[in-house]
Order: structure tokens, then sequence, then C-alpha cells
């Protein structure tokens, strides 16, 4: 199998993944609606493929095999993270609020991750659309506030959207992937080769000091996830790097009214 790099201009080799044909991911399941409250475990929480309302609680379908492994909310929610604009501490919960808030919370993989640039300037611009839904826009990369601001200040990205977790206490926590065989050879992630153009653009900025001095933390991957105060509506485990949750699945659960 041939095998190539993406370069970027100050960049050896950052990404690599194969060129051959990949096989297709397995077929999902049929589309079932669940409802997953923050107050209780749940194993089994999937992405969302339909957007339906009952009363006035938000559902989500479950079709992904990306299922939520461990799921924790008590420790999730208890957990902290640091501001990429001080560096304070602040615990997760605090984020959004807890009464009826909707946050889109992004993990990227890591603040010098080519891709992530890619989803990070992909949420600043629909940012708007959030604003006027209501919705805040919040996304987590693992590295620390100087890394973080190298990200915000280079692509850019509103700063105080922008929270590091070096520890990847939060990603360890919703059981996201990691690992060599995740980053570099998953099948998914030949997903980046349809948004090349995309990619270029994000990194028009690009610098790899962005990147964790911790060299393993670049082996970790990502999620998307949607609460709507203590209920989590939406839940997507990356497959491998750069395999991010459709847009337009975010934007329907977020910014369009649901049929009455």
């Amino acid at each position: 199998m041939a095998w190539s790099s993406i370069r970027v201009a100050n960049s050896p080799s950052l990404l690599c993944l194969p060129l051959a044909p990949l096989p297709s991911p397995p077929p999902t399941s049929s589309s079932t609606s669940i409802s997953v409250p923050l107050s209780r475990r749940s194993s089994s929480i999937r992405s969302i493929t339909r957007l339906s309302k009952r009363g006035s609680s938000l559902v989500m379908g479950a079709s992904s095999s990306s299922s939520l492994d461990g799921f924790n909310a008590e420790e999730i929610t208890s957990l902290t993270v640091l501001r990429a604009d001080s560096g304070e501490s602040v615990q997760f919960r605090d984020l959004w609020d807890q009464n009826d808030g909707v946050a889109v919370v992004a993990l990227l993989r890591h603040f010098g991750c080519v891709c992530c640039w890619e989803l990070a300037s992909v949420l600043r611009d629909v940012k708007p659309r959030f604003d006027s839904a209501g919705v805040k826009l919040i996304a987590v990369g693992v590295g620390t506030p100087d890394k973080a601001q190298v990200l915000a200040e280079k692509l850019p990205f509103p700063l105080d959207c922008l929270y590091a977790d070096p520890d990847r206490k939060v990603y360890n926590a919703l059981g996201l992937y990691y690992g060599l065989s995740r980053t570099f050879f998953n099948p998914a992630s030949a997903k980046v080769f349809t948004r090349f153009d995309s990619i270029q653009k994000a990194l028009k900025n690009y610098t790899i000091s962005a990147t964790p001095d911790d060299r393993s933390s670049v082996l970790q991957q990502g999620g998307m996830f949607i609460f709507k105060g203590k209920q989590l509506i939406y839940a997507r485990k990356d497959e491998g790097t750069g395999d991010h949750a459709p847009l337009e699945d975010i934007l329907n659960l977020c910014c369009t009214a649901p049929a009455v």
C-alpha cells in the first residue's frame, strides 16, 4: 500500500494516511430515538440521525457504531478545564447554563492537529448561527493554554470559546479513542481526502508550534457533544483522524426549529 504525508509550510509530516482505497465502514443499524439525561449512566449513546420533539425534550436517533462506553455524568461534569485566555481552571459543568441552555462541545484532538484547525475554522464560521439560536459554542483541545492561544491567534478562533485539557481528563472520562492505530490507520481517516481544499484553506496561517509538548497527546481522538441543560442530546466519538461529526446534523439539532 502506498503512503504519503500531508505537508504544510513549516511542518515536516503531521498526518500520514493511506492513498489506496480503504474499506467502507460497517453498515449502521436502523434509527431509533432515545433521550439521555445527564443524571444517569449510559453505555450506548450514539450519533444523531433524526430530530423530533416530545413535549419540550429534544431526542436523538441512534445509528452509529460510535457508542459512548462507560459514560459517567457525575465524573464528567465535575472535571475542570483551563480557559485559553487566562489559564484559569473552570468546572466543565459551569461552561453552559445547567437549566435549559444549549451548548455545542467540540473536543479537538490537539491544538496542533491540521484537521482540528479545519474543524475549528468551520465552527468559527457557523458561530453566528449558534449565537442567533442562543447556542453556546465550546471547543476543548489537548494542550496547554499557551498552545490554545496560538491556534486562536493564527487561525483565528474566538478565544473566549476555547479551553485546554492538557491531561486529557475530559477525553478519558468520555471514553474517546486514543492510540496509534486510531490516529494513522483507521479507515474513517480517509475522509480527510474529500476535504483537502478546506484543510488547505484552514492552514493558511498554520504553525506546528501549537502542538503539545507531550508528543503522546497527538494520539488522542476527539468527538462532538451537545447538551441541553443537564441532558446530553447528541454524542459522537471520532473513529479516526479527521472523522468529524457532520455539520448538518449539528445545525439541524441546534439551529432548526423542529416541526410542530
